[in-house]
């Protein structure tokens, strides 16, 4: 990410590269709930909210009460945001043609994209947080098994049951 913020520095572009999968999403269709948004990207609404506040500020994104529900808030492009997202697009596009060359000159980085897939698509069916959760508890148990192992082994030693 440090490295494509440096691109948009060097070009002058007001962009940060944690804003992209938010703009891409926005690019691709004109208005989205704050909770598609979310669930699209596997992350909480209310992280989601905080860049809707931040790229409102800069006066990149607008938001407003859906039609059908007033209580679900759409959030679109503003013409500056649709501006610099159009700005943006050869630079997505040259990530994208740097990717493709080093894959080529690279052939081990081919299966790199397809790895990273393939883990959103486990972490669809299991976060990564429930494994981590999973490990932390199994290791308790273990330890716990392993001290009463010790214990029992100590006390048959010193003649007890």
């Amino acid at each position: 990410m440090a490295e494509v913020n440096s691109v948009y520095q060097h070009l002058e572009l007001p962009f940060e590269a944690s804003w992209f999968p938010l703009f891409y999403l926005l690019a691709k269709e004109k208005e989205r709930s704050i909770r598609q948004v979310a669930d699209e990207l596997m992350t909480s609404h209310s992280a989601i909210s905080q860049l809707v506040t931040k790229l409102k500020e800069k006066g990149l994104i607008k938001s407003f009460a859906d039609a059908k529900d007033k209580r679900v808030q759409m959030i679109t492009l503003t013409t500056k945001g649709t501006q610099l997202k159009n700005k943006l697009l050869p630079i997505w596009d040259g990530i994208s043609k740097s990717m493709q060359v080093m894959e080529a000159s690279y052939p081990e980085v081919a299966h790199f994209l397809p790895a990273i897939a393939k883990l959103e698509q486990h972490f669809e069916a299991q976060s990564l947080s429930s494994i981590i959760v999973d490990e932390v508890e199994k290791d308790k148990g273990n330890k716990k098994g392993a001290a009463l192992t010790t214990v029992t082994k100590k006390a048959k030693v010193n003649g007890r049951k």
